[in-house]
């Protein structure tokens, strides 16, 4: 009895949040929220690669809006509204800014700025990079249907960082294995590299992770000049001042094997976005 009431009180609940959900929503179409928006951003890459920060800074910019891993192409992909989608995705913002914009036990919280709220959306987005590099992989169709079911142009941010780094996160987290994470990481740069065949060249830009680390306001600048947005002193300012001061070298916490090294160098040359990086470096 006690159990059939908690179910009955739980689907209740529930219910009462979904249709508070949908008065908020009616309640944005008629304040027209959307009508200046002129960008859809979207992420693409791998975990652990730095879109998290990323995401974080371009959120804090007053004419831009970034979501938290909503898994918006999935939702596009699926036939959902485009403006219910965009409310989705600030509605999550704000979540996210109101928990401080944590993340796997660091702070992306920019000081004085827009995290989670705007003066005019200009831009929206969804930082969910490694679950989009999946779904154009499983079905690259969905990169035809996207520009039909987004009604503003489209702009795709690839994040990138030292793969021997970035691979040795991933199966730290995961409790992988080096074959793994290895095999797993080059099968995304594959997709990104499809993914650039398909679309016009000023509509994706590479950001390395390294570099923004080492000059925080000239990849913000980069940025805000990709999505074509005025660039403010002190947004710059104060997004500087969350960034680390050297990025994290984590391939020397693992110990690579000398052919697991090799390998990654070889897959490396394959990539015109990952030349330059090594393992030494």
């Amino acid at each position: 009895m006690l159990k059939y009431k908690y179910k009955q009180a739980k689907k209740t609940v529930t219910q009462i949040s979904d249709y508070f959900q949908y008065r908020l929503y009616e309640s944005f179409k008629r304040e027209d929220l959307f009508k200046s928006v002129e960008k859809y951003c979207m992420f693409v890459g791998y975990t652990r690669s730095g879109h998290s920060l990323v995401g974080s800074l371009l959120d804090a910019h007053p004419n831009i809006i970034i979501g938290h891993e909503l898994n918006a192409l999935k939702l596009f992909q699926q036939g959902v509204n485009c403006q219910k989608i965009y409310y989705f995705l600030l509605q999550n913002s704000r979540r996210k800014a109101m928990a401080g914009r944590q993340e796997t036990g660091y702070s992306y919280e920019v000081p004085n700025q827009w995290q989670g709220k705007f003066q005019t959306l200009k831009v929206i987005g969804d930082k969910r990079g490694s679950a989009t590099n999946y779904i154009i992989r499983t079905n690259p169709e969905v990169l035809k249907i996207l520009p039909d079911r987004v009604d503003v142009p489209i702009k795709f941010i690839h994040v990138v960082r030292n793969p021997y780094d970035n691979i040795t996160t991933m199966i730290a987290r995961k409790k992988a294995d080096l074959e793994y994470g290895i095999n797993s990481y080059f099968t995304k740069c594959k997709t990104v590299a499809y993914l650039k065949t398909q679309v016009k060249e000023q509509d994706i830009v590479d950001i390395r992770h390294e570099s923004l680390i080492d000059d925080p306001k000239a990849v913000l600048r980069q940025l805000c000049e990709f999505l074509e947005l005025e660039i403010n002193q002190q947004y710059l300012d104060d997004c500087a001042s969350i960034v680390f001061k050297s990025p994290k070298k984590t391939r020397f916490t693992y110990q690579w094997d000398d052919a697991s090294i090799e390998l990654v160098r070889k897959n490396i040359e394959q990539y015109d976005f990952l030349r330059g990086y090594s393992y030494d470096d």
